[in-house]
């Protein structure tokens, strides 16, 4: 069986910050990488879980959502995977740019009553906000 692309990537020598991964059938996979792989310090499974309400819903408001196909976590929680059409890597970057203040900017968790997701009860709007600002001061950088 092949590996996939995510897997050929030596992980060890992945740094924190937006990796253009893979472009195949017209969609791009953009890595989205807040923590460094395999170094003991990783997204809590609330944190997570939050993150990914937060931006999913941003993103897909934002002026670019006709070309996001999906926002979601990476199991080894380091990260997250974003799925697009037709954007580059120095578009992703500005519109996370853009986007995250946004989602910073929410006071409640979108997406989180108990008819609306499968895990409400495990969310941590305070300990998401604080990696969503670390990971936007590591863009800024770029």
């Amino acid at each position: 069986m092949e590996k996939i692309p995510s897997f050929q990537k030596n992980h060890d020598t992945l740094a924190v910050g937006l990796h253009a991964q893979t472009d195949a059938n017209g969609i791009t996979t953009f890595d989205l990488r807040f923590k460094k792989p395999n170094a003991g310090d990783y997204i809590t499974p609330k944190a997570l879980h939050t993150i990914e309400h937060l931006l999913a819903t941003v993103l897909r408001n934002s002026r670019e959502k006709d070309n996001i196909v999906y926002f979601g976590p990476m199991g080894c929680r380091t990260g997250f995977y974003l799925l697009t059409l037709r954007l580059t890597y120095d578009e992703v970057l500005a519109l996370l740019k853009e986007y995250i203040p946004a989602a910073l900017a929410l006071e409640e968790i979108p997406g989180a009553k108990r008819e609306e997701c499968g895990n409400y009860l495990e969310h941590d709007l305070p300990e998401a906000k604080r990696e969503l600002a670390a990971y936007l001061t590591v863009l800024e950088a770029l």
